[in-house]
């Protein structure tokens, strides 16, 4: 058996091939395997568990279908959808996981995060980040009615648009030095994310030891999928078929 992990799909009514390829997936291939790790931003933005969003809603549906299959399913809150609670795990049939979390399996003990923490030369975000991410302000958002989080929601994510635009490339992935931290406070050689949307596999030594970073890609052209087995990890691409009518 093998696990499948994905990550950065930003389903969307904008975007309607993603949903269906992404469904696609669940009803074929994700039900050879044993676990789906979902590392973050599954949906473009996720305004709380009472979300109407028919769009979603179709995901959500499959996502329980994949449950009910009996493969495990785990998913990771990311920067666009950092509101799942207790009525998102029971209507998926999912487990929610911190980030980060180290999961163990065929042997290997990995480090999975959704990587928005991993950019810390950005300093306004990870500013914001620490903000949304706190219990408070979001039992404040989440009391708001939904009409009102989901017009805020659409303005975040124009404010986000328009600063990812304006901050160098370099800014916008990784910080090498946070990255090296991060193994050491984890004790694992293996760290698995997404959120930069460049996919790839980097090696590098750490106080004179072989880590691996591993990068899965988003799904604006074709999904990415990384592929867990006895072997060890490996990033895949699967072709995008023309929206049915």
């Amino acid at each position: 058996m093998h696990a499948l992990v994905v990550s950065d799909l930003h389903i969307d009514a904008a975007h309607p091939a993603i949903g269906r390829q992404f469904i696609d997936f669940l009803q074929g291939e994700a039900r050879k395997a044993s676990a789906l790790y979902v590392l973050g931003d599954l949906f473009e933005a996720w305004i709380g568990d009472d979300d109407t969003d028919p769009h979603r809603l179709e995901v959500i549906d499959a996502l329980k279908a994949l449950s009910g299959h009996g493969v495990e399913l785990y998913v990771m809150a990311g920067n666009r959808d950092f509101l799942y609670g207790r009525g998102f795990e029971r209507a998926t049939g999912s487990t929610l996981l911190t980030d980060p979390t180290v999961v163990t399996r065929f042997g290997r003990s990995v480090l999975l995060t959704h990587g928005d923490a991993l950019c810390t030369d950005d300093a306004p975000y990870q500013r914001l980040r620490a903000m949304v991410r706190d219990p408070q302000w979001q039992q404040r958002f989440l009391a708001l009615p939904r009409s009102t989080r989901a017009l805020m929601a659409g303005a975040a994510r124009s404010g986000s648009q328009s600063h990812t635009a304006k901050q160098a490339s370099m800014l916008m992935d990784v910080n090498a030095d946070t990255v090296d931290t991060v193994f050491r406070m984890a004790g694992v050689t293996t760290l698995l994310h997404g959120h930069t949307h460049r996919m790839g596999t980097h090696t590098l030594s750490i106080d004179g030891k072989a880590h691996t970073r591993i990068v899965t890609g988003d799904w604006s052209t074709a999904a990415s999928v990384a592929i867990w087995d006895a072997d060890g990890i490996r990033l895949e691409t699967r072709p995008r078929e023309p929206l049915r009518a």
